[in-house]
C-alpha cells in the first residue's frame, strides 16, 4: 500500500505539472494577443515556480535504491579529543534532528551515551519519514569542525572530528536470517536521563554479531524486553546495509572512510573560525553560511552527493541557503 501510494502521488504530481505548464503557456499567449503585460508577468512567475518544483522532483528520482524509501538509523560517534569532539558530536546530532524536522520526519533517540563534561560519546537516532534512508545515506563518514574552542581558556582554535553512520530500517518484506548462536547479548544499566528505574536496572541491551563484528545497542525503553526487540531490528538492519554495500561500486571507499575518525577520512569540513565555510570534500559543494547548515540546511550537499553516486557530478558554491 505504501508503494502504491508513492506511485500514485508521483503520477498525480506529473499530471498536475503538465496541466499547470499548459495553462500558463496559454495565459502568456493570450496576454501577448491582448497586450496585457500584468497577466504575462504573472504567468512567467508561475512558470519559474513550476521549473523550481520540477528540479526538486528530479532529485527524488535519484532515490530509487532498494531501501531508499525506508526509515533510517543514524549513529553519531565522537572522535578522539575528549570534550571538544563530544561537543561536536552533539552538534551533529542536533543538525540531523533539525534536518529531519525540516523534512517532516519524526525522530526517536534509541541510544545516548553522554560525555563526561559536555556533548555525547555516541548516540543512535531513528528517523521516520518517506525516503529517510535515501536522503541520509550519503552522510556516512567523518565530519571535521574548526572553531575557537569554548572549552579553552586561551581561546585557541581547535579541530574536532565526529562520525555519522547511516543504515536503513529493514521492513517485513526483507528477510534477514541471523543465527542466534552468532550473537553475543550483554545487558547493562542505561546512562543519562530516564528516571530511577531506567538507571537502576540492567534494561539496556548490547548485541555483537561475532562473524562480522557489528555492534548495536538500545537503551531508550524501561523494559529490557522492548530494548532487546529493538536491538534485534537494528542488527538486522546493519547486516542488510552491509549486504547493500557489497553491491555498490563505492563499498571500498565507504569502508575506508569509516576506519578512523580523524585526518584523511573526512567527507565534509565545517569551519567557523577564522572564516565561515562548509565544504563537502567529495563533491566540492560549499556554503558560506555554516549556521544555516548546522541548523539542518543539508539538502544541497545531499543532492550533490546523490547525483555523484549515480554517475553525475556537482560543484557549487552556496552563498546563502534559504
Amino acid at each position: 500500500m505504501r508503494e502504491r501510494q508513492q506511485l500514485a502521488d508521483q503520477i498525480d504530481t506529473i499530471e498536475r505539472l503538465e496541466r499547470d505548464l499548459a495553462d500558463n503557456i496559454g495565459m502568456i499567449e493570450l496576454a501577448e494577443a491582448e497586450d496585457d503585460l500584468s497577466v504575462a508577468v504573472e504567468a512567467e512567475g508561475a512558470l519559474r515556480a513550476i521549473q523550481a518544483e520540477v528540479e526538486r522532483r528530479q532529485v527524488e528520482t535519484m532515490l530509487s535504491g532498494e531501501a531508499d524509501g525506508n526509515d533510517s538509523y543514524l549513529e553519531v560517534h565522537a572522535g578522539a579529543g575528549g570534550t571538544e569532539s563530544q561537543d561536536w558530536a552533539e552538534m551533529l546530532l542536533r543538525m540531523y534532528t533539525r534536518w529531519a524536522e525540516r523534512h517532516g520526519c519524526k525522530t526517536e533517540i534509541l541510544e545516548y551515551h553522554a560525555g563526561e563534561e559536555a556533548g555525547i560519546k555516541s548516540a543512535t537516532l531513528l528517523v521516520k519519514g518517506p525516503g529517510a534512508y535515501g536522503w541520509l545515506k550519503t552522510e556516512s563518514g567523518v565530519h571535521r569542525l574548526v572553531r575557537i574552542s569554548p572549552y579553552d581558556s586561551n581561546a585557541r582554535r581547535h579541530t574536532s572530528f565526529a562520525s555519522a553512520w547511516v543504515y536503513p530500517v529493514v521492513d517485513d518484506t526483507i528477510e534477514i536470517d541471523i543465527n542466534e548462536s552468532d550473537v553475543r547479548i550483554d545487558t547493562f544499566r542505561a546512562s543519562g536521563a530516564g528516571g530511577q528505574h531506567i538507571n537502576t536496572t540492567d534494561s539496556a541491551v548490547r548485541m555483537t554479531h561475532i562473524p562480522t563484528g557489528i555492534v548495536v545497542q538500545c537503551q531508550n525503553e524501561r523494559s529490557q524486553h522492548k530494548n532487546r526487540a529493538t536491538a534485534w531490528d537494528m542488527l538486522r538492519a546493519r547486516l542488510y546495509e552491509a549486504e547493500l554495500e557489497k553491491r555498490e561500486a563505492e563499498a571500498s571507499a565507504q569502508a575506508a572512510s569509516k576506519t578512523d575518525i580523524g585526518w584523511g577520512h573526512q567527507i565534509r569540513s565545517y569551519v567557523l573560525q577564522p572564516y565561515q565555510l562548509v565544504k563537502d570534500l567529495r563533491t566540492g559543494v560549499e556554503s558560506t553560511n555554516p549556521r544555516e547548515v548546522l541548523d539542518g540546511a543539508l539538502d544541497p550537499f545531499m543532492e550533490a552527493a546523490l547525483a555523484q553516486r549515480i554517475g553525475g557530478g556537482a560543484t557549487a558554491k552556496i552563498d546563502d541557503i534559504d
